[in-house]
């Protein structure tokens, strides 16, 4: 790279500006794993914990059935899946069979559901018994995939949780393949083996949709390879450290920074089916993971869990949060109560995870005019512009634009899509959609999305500096900020929060906290409580609904 990159000096000692990718393919992570730490833990769920070797042996056996099943090179094999021993298994095994991975939010519903199945077009999908029988028999009908396999998130462990588990008994549809019995017809048998360029499509994974239809990222086998490396190197993770997966498994988030990271490391990844506060904790206190990163949102809710004690969370020696800009004011209330200073980061789907990450031995800073933390520093091999949004030309440091990224992290494109590829990505530059500060020194601040700035009488007012204000109240648990529509100023601002239990506030008392440390045209005019604020299963608010 040729581009003067002033962040490299914020660098940790010993970290080149660059480094070299040591893996081809996402599939080599796995393999290398398997020869050097075959009898080691990969997977902890619940009382479960299943080895490399075991792993190796199941997905074995799963991509013969998938290539028994149909499934050629390039074709896509679905796994809509919790955070299951089977979605890791699938993964591997959809890559052993030459196909490309496409992750489902098992969130999902009918309609969602069906638009990414009409997209993605797969071979063979596989899927929670209970999920089928709600949502995915009745898609098919419509959108039918040739192999349908099924599971139970009872498999592998006997101490289901009654937190989570509604049932302990198996419901598998009749009209499916069951996932135990494709691994018991096939086990001990090997699938072909099968290379990839570091070019080919590795996974697909959709967009979270919140600016529009969701778009399948055609995230790349040297990409995973890159950014897993990123994780391990930036943070300085030893052979063999145990990640906890706070986040959903088909989120980028998860499948870098839990899955391909604890590949690369050869560590156990702790899993326990899907995000209640009080049942991580168990997890924690039982496996001991040394590192997560997870939404913002998901550590709140530890942070606020009655049996948290840094006792529970001291094996954490380190925590990232990426996925949304993070208030101050928690990650100040986060190490008070616990001693660990949360390190914020930043990337997308289509970076396939890390673009920006607060190095491991510094503090992140806070923008004086927009208040926000910063989200870390540009990392290995990646340029970031701030633009003009209107005419894509940079802009002076420290003023606000559009985030433009480049690096190996960029996807090629989205899957089918030539038109929005040829908007999003620009001379191998990704635009966006975020509005953010880049100082001399290489610090990001991410305002916010394009879309969500708010027109108070002609002042621009961005949503996320009076959530930041909001957050230092003490009784605001979780907030988020919206325009509505106002004859007057054409849009104000109303703030929607949620209270920490056993405090109370009127709206009449946070509007006027709010007016004593901001501009007159951005405090909330509006303030509505509701005991939960709607998110994505990543963690992520989401302000189109509150609007």
């Amino acid at each position: 790279m040729t581009t003067t990159r002033p962040w490299t000096a914020l660098y940790s000692r010993g970290h080149a500006a660059d480094i070299t990718i040591e893996h081809p393919h996402a599939l080599s992570l796995f393999r290398a794993a398997v020869a050097r730490a075959a009898d080691k833990p990969a997977i902890h769920y619940f009382d479960a914990t299943l080895s490399y070797a075991e792993v190796d042996a199941l997905s074995d056996a799963l991509a013969c059935a998938l290539i028994e099943g149909g499934v050629r090179r390039g074709d896509r094999v679905a796994m809509y899946l919790q955070n299951v021993p089977q979605f890791v298994i699938g993964l591997v095994a959809s890559w052993k069979a030459g196909a490309i991975a496409v992750s489902i939010n098992p969130m999902n519903r009918e309609r969602e559901l069906g638009l990414l199945l009409a997209d993605s077009q797969p071979a063979a999908i596989l899927a929670h018994e209970s999920a089928y029988r709600d949502v995915l028999g009745k898609v098919l009908q419509e959108h039918p995939v040739p192999t349908v396999i099924t599971t139970s998130e009872l498999e592998f462990q006997t101490r289901g949780d009654a937190r989570l588990f509604a049932s302990s008994a198996h419901d598998r549809p009749v009209t499916t393949i069951d996932f135990m019995e494709c691994i018991d017809r096939h086990r001990g048998e090997k699938p072909p083996a099968v290379e990839y360029d570091g070019n080919d499509v590795a996974m697909l994974v959709y967009t979270s949709g919140t600016t529009g239809l969701p778009k399948g990222a055609m995230n790349s086998h040297r990409s995973v390879a890159f950014t897993a490396q990123v994780y391990r190197d930036w943070m300085g993770l030893p052979e063999g450290a145990g990640v906890l997966g706070i986040a959903p498994l088909f989120h980028i988030t998860g499948l870098i920074g839990h899955i391909a990271l604890s590949l690369l490391i050869a560590g156990p990844l702790t899993l326990a089916y899907r995000f209640e506060p009080g049942v991580v904790l168990d997890a924690i206190a039982e496996h001991r993971p040394v590192f997560t990163i997870g939404a913002i949102t998901a550590l709140i809710a530890l942070m606020n869990h009655p049996a948290a004690t840094p006792q529970i969370l001291g094996s954490l020696k380190t925590i990232y949060s990426g996925g949304a800009p993070i208030a101050p004011a928690v990650v100040e209330q986060f190490e008070s109560k616990f001693g660990i200073y949360i390190r914020n980061a930043y990337g997308l789907t289509e970076t396939t995870s890390p673009s920006t990450v607060t190095p491991k031995d510094l503090r992140g800073p806070v923008d004086p005019d927009f208040g926000a933390l910063s989200v870390g520093v540009p990392t290995f091999n990646t340029e970031i512009r701030i633009v003009d949004v209107e005419t894509a030309q940079p802009v002076k440091s420290g003023e606000s634009g559009e985030i433009v990224i480049r690096g190996p992290q960029v996807v090629g494109g989205y899957w089918n899509k030539p038109k929005e590829t040829a908007e999003a990505i620009r001379d191998g530059w990704l635009h966006t959609g975020d509005i953010g500060v880049l100082d001399a020194a290489g610090w990001l601040y991410l305002v916010d999305r394009k879309k969500d700035m708010i027109n108070a009488s002609g002042y621009k007012v961005w949503p996320r500096e009076v959530e930041d204000v909001l957050y230092t109240h003490p009784a605001v648990r979780e907030a988020a900020v919206v325009g509505i529509p106002d004859e007057y100023r054409g849009e104000s601002v109303k703030a929607v929060v949620s209270l920490k239990p056993g405090t109370s506030a009127t709206a009449e008392e946070i509007t006027e906290f709010c007016k004593a440390r901001m501009a007159a045209y951005k405090y909330p005019r509006v303030v509505q409580f509701l005991p939960e604020l709607p998110k994505t299963v990543t963690g992520k608010i989401l302000r189109r609904e509150l609007r």
